[in-house]
């Protein structure tokens, strides 16, 4: 009889365990819906709103080539776009925006940067911030390019392994990341490797 009633208090202190365990936060939710949340100060929203990443165009610098991949795209969407750096431009693609151009070269450069500007912009805003982090997002680019973004340890914005350099830039309604690589499929990529015979 005394196991019969030390079983009888084991499961009647397991019971009451668990209906405190959802009675506590579910009155605690209630009572916090029923008191509401405290307005946030309006110098908490001023700190918080200026703490965004966003950077203005002077801020960043795109380059002659990055400015005429952005200027593809219509300003008045919202679209984000990938830019290669300067340095990214001349060390992947061999492209300087200061060379003194032929008519050839000049129609040579900017279809690869309108081929380059296919595989990198994306047609809705995509901030930094939206992107979680160590967790991988994907997505199709307008020449439908599969992109997949995440955040690694440091925070930094990783697209198909290529690190962000500056995030965030705005132009009109164009959300502009500055990448250290250049974002292509591996076919592309290949008529920019060098040939080893």
């Amino acid at each position: 009889m005394a196991l019969f009633q030390k079983r009888i208090k084991r499961v009647f202190l397991k019971r009451l365990v668990c209906l405190l365990c959802f009675f506590i936060p579910v009155s605690c939710l209630l009572l916090l819906i029923n008191l509401g949340l405290p307005e946030m100060d309006n110098s908490i929203k001023r700190s918080f709103r200026s703490s965004i990443p966003w950077k203005s165009s002077e801020e960043a610098k795109l380059g002659e080539l990055g400015e005429m991949m952005v200027a593809m795209l219509p300003d008045d969407l919202p679209f984000t776009i990938f830019v290669p750096s300067e340095e990214a431009f001349e060390r992947v693609l061999k492209l300087r925006a200061r060379d003194s151009l032929t008519e050839q070269k000049i129609n040579d450069t900017y279809a690869t940067v309108s081929r380059i500007m296919g595989f990198s912009a994306v047609p809705e805003h995509l901030p930094s911030g939206a992107v979680p982090l160590h967790k991988e997002i994907s997505f199709d680019s307008i020449s439908g390019f599969r992109l997949y973004a995440w955040k690694d340890v440091k925070g930094t914005l990783v697209v198909n392994g290529v690190r962000s350099v500056c995030v965030d830039v705005r132009k009109a309604e164009i959300v502009v990341h500055i990448m250290s690589g250049v974002i292509m499929d591996a076919e592309f990529e290949q008529s920019f490797s060098p040939d080893y015979d």
